[in-house]
């Protein structure tokens, strides 16, 4: 049985880091929407082509496109045990696409890491990226140094509060009633994402543990 993930939550949550985690626990693909986009471009499959046409065009990659490009990935061999999306489906006419795709596969797990919007906007005006390696290594401010190459740390510069009001207001708009979406199936699962990361993901393995096979089992149902 293979293990398909969504990974849900606001900007800041923390979803990116904690997807990552999950792929390298369950050895799956962490399938990102903005690597898979500009890996498309690159490779120049048919979405990809199109991709590049709209983007350079100054417009934004359409569902169809985007749609397009996370079936060529998924279809790939490394995904057929699962994979983890984050940053897909974005909108709910996306998941009903996405709704189509999985037909004749395992059922998908969606994992929201639920953050209230003042521990949100706490964590994001207090992010930093090294201006050398271009790493976000931390989200203390006392720290002004990089701890992977000692580059000086910089506030991101979409934490800004006026950039960080509007990517919560689109989220809202457009993302948030994803969670509406999918919480009516029992294999939705919302997380207290406050906690420290690996709390968090210990959190997360838990529900999945409860909602989908463990490694072992999936490990066992691949060797027959």
């Amino acid at each position: 049985m293979a293990l398909n993930l969504i990974m849900l939550g606001p900007p800041g949550a923390g979803k990116g880091t904690q997807a990552a985690r999950l792929a390298a626990r369950h050895r799956i693909p962490h399938v990102s929407t903005g690597d898979i986009l500009r890996e498309a471009v690159q490779r120049g499959s048919e979405f990809g082509r199109a991709a590049q046409a709209v983007m350079a065009s100054g417009h934004l990659v359409s569902d169809d496109i985007m749609v397009g490009i996370v079936r060529e990935r998924l279809d790939r061999p490394d995904a057929q045990p699962g994979f983890v999306l984050d940053g897909f489906p974005r909108t709910v006419a996306q998941a009903t696409a996405l709704d189509g795709l999985m037909a004749g596969r395992d059922p998908l797990i969606v994992l929201e890491v639920a953050v209230e919007e003042d521990e949100l906007r706490r964590r994001l005006l207090s992010r930093t990226i090294c201006v050398d390696c271009g790493s976000s290594p931390t989200a203390d401010p006392s720290i002004a140094s990089c701890p992977q190459c000692g580059g000086r740390l910089v506030q991101r510069a979409d934490d800004e509060e006026r950039v960080i009001r509007e990517r919560f207001a689109v989220y809202a708009r457009d993302t948030r009633p994803l969670v509406d979406y999918y919480r009516v199936r029992p294999t939705f699962r919302a997380i207290d994402g406050r906690g420290p990361v690996a709390d968090v993901t210990k959190a997360l393995d838990a529900a999945i543990d409860a909602l989908g096979p463990s490694p072992r089992a999936r490990n066992a149902g691949s060797a027959t």
